[in-house]
């Protein structure tokens, strides 16, 4: 996977699986302004949060059209396309999957008409009782008989399946719908939606993933990061807050809270996921990485030539390393910029020989140097072996490992994909034991402490559970939580057929 047109150190291998983003969300209420195209625009800014689908909707007050494919942005959309999508208020949203297939029916936006009008609807995050709201409309639609469309939910998304919630409530807005089930909804959701005139946006309780709110000359905008608001000229206004829900129509911005705030921001949207060029509850993303590399510097010291980063995601915590260290910062591997998803996978041979198809290193800067070589994060620890001995073959006299974050030991259940506990390797090695795998003279990880410092957010205003285990959601007992949940877990049947069965 890419990030934009970055590059994923964790994807310097064929087949390493980094940790996988979870989805950029993009709404905007702009009546004069061509909407589609400001979230176009909106939605590559979000790149990096998903790359597997990308979609619109629109609406010009009288229906919602929406456009969706499996690629990336630029992929999806195209001149004409967009230029179909007319109206005074749009969503958008780009897909990596945390809960369903990979597939042209789990992209989103999602629609479905209602009683009163029509929903589109974009999500980021992912909820951990899935299982428990599915179940729970199955018997609402049995009792009642009523859902829009005459179906359940046909894919296997999380989202699909908050969308059927919010429409199976004929009779009333839905706003009003909105209010009765967001507080059923546990996990992480950042969203988007929108009904023929109006746009909406919500957020846990918890505030897990980000979304802010901006100003355009026009209307307003809504967006993942303010990176978004940043391309499509829009002034920053504020964080939505955990447990609120916007809706934004004629009549200007209107705010509800639909269950009390209980802070919980992801630290790895510091460390990993977030555009260094957004700010973070205040918080420069880019700042956050530099003063972690600093402090990075001052827990793991060591004697050394040249501080290198691996490209992009490194080079702040370089750049902090360096300052902090004295050591001399330089680029000593070079990206292949142009080279996204690899589809053709090397022969065994190639593979043996060290493919460098997306990095290799600068013999000259390296030779005979001391190495300091600063990455964000350790999964598997199968990219970081490939660097190593790719800097040991270039004459690198001595290389150690710094990295910008604590050791990944658990999986992320709020909208990240990470591998498997069994696959994190810092879960069933110690520092050094890692350090020795890894082919390094030395490994250094920063401390929770130092990491959440750098932030300047209060240790009780953070989610850590990928680093500690501990998750501020509970995990369902019974174990029904992860990508498959819809696909392969659940005891019911949600077929259209089932519910019609007596």
């Amino acid at each position: 996977m890419t990030r934009g047109d970055g590059l994923l150190s964790h994807d310097l291998l064929p087949g390493e699986k980094g940790p996988q983003d979870a989805c950029g969300v993009f709404g905007v209420w702009a009546p004069g302004e061509e909407v589609a195209k400001l979230t176009y625009f909106g939605l590559y800014a979000l790149q990096h949060r998903g790359q597997e689908s990308a979609g619109i909707a629109v609406s010009d007050g009288r229906q919602i059209l929406v456009y969706k494919e499996m690629g990336l942005v630029s992929q999806v959309f195209n001149e004409a396309t967009l230029e179909s999508l007319s109206g005074y208020l749009a969503i958008g949203h780009a897909r990596y999957s945390t809960t369903g297939a990979s597939v042209w029916e789990n992209a989103q936006p999602t629609f479905r008409r209602t009683a009163t009008g029509n929903i589109a609807l974009g999500h980021n995050g992912n909820l951990t009782n899935t299982a428990e709201l599915a179940e729970r409309l199955a018997a609402q639609v049995a009792e009642s008989g009523y859902l829009p469309l005459g179906q359940m939910p046909t894919s296997s998304s999380d989202t699909e399946l908050m969308t059927a919630l919010l429409a199976a409530h004929p009779g009333i807005s839905i706003e009003e719908a909105a209010m009765i089930e967001l507080p059923k909804m546990r996990g992480a959701f950042s969203l988007v939606f929108m009904d023929d005139d109006t746009l909406y946006a919500a957020r846990d309780p918890q505030g897990i993933r980000p979304l802010v709110l901006g100003k355009l000359e026009t209307g307003w905008v809504v967006a993942s990061e303010t990176a978004a608001l940043d391309i499509v000229g829009a002034t920053f206004s504020r964080d939505i807050q955990p447990g609120e829900l916007i809706a934004i129509d004629s009549n200007g911005v209107r705010t509800q809270t639909f269950a009390a705030a209980e802070p919980k921001a992801c630290l790895f949207e510091y460390v990993y996921l977030a555009r260094p060029d957004t700010a973070l509850d205040g918080q420069s993303v880019h700042a956050t990485r530099v003063e972690v590399g600093q402090r990075l510097a001052r827990e793991h010291p060591v004697e050394a030539d040249l501080v290198i980063p691996v490209p992009e995601s490194g080079t702040p915590g370089a750049v902090g390393y360096a300052q902090a260290s004295g050591i001399p910062f330089a680029q000593g591997l070079v990206k292949n910029a142009y080279v996204g998803r690899t589809f053709i996978s090397p022969s065994q041979t190639l593979r043996q020989r060290g493919i460098r198809l997306k990095l290799n290193p600068l013999r000259e800067v390296i030779e005979g140097k001391r190495l300091v070589i600063v990455d964000d994060s350790i999964v598997r620890g199968n990219t970081q072996r490939a660097i190593v001995k790719m800097l040991r073959e270039a004459g690198a006299k001595e290389v150690h490992v710094r990295i910008s974050s604590p050791p990944v030991k658990w999986p992320c259940f709020y909208g990240i994909d990470f591998a498997t506990r069994a696959e994190l390797i810092a879960n069933g090695l110690a520092v050094e034991e890692v350090g020795r795998s890894i082919g390094a003279d030395s490994l250094g990880f920063i401390s929770e402490e130092g990491m959440i410092a750098a932030t300047g957010q209060a240790p009780d205003r953070l989610c850590r559970a990928c680093f500690t285990g501990e998750y501020p959601v509970p995990l369902p007992v019974d174990g029904r939580v992860g990508k498959g949940v819809l696909e392969l877990q659940l005891p019911v049947d949600l077929t259209a057929e089932a519910i019609a069965r007596p």
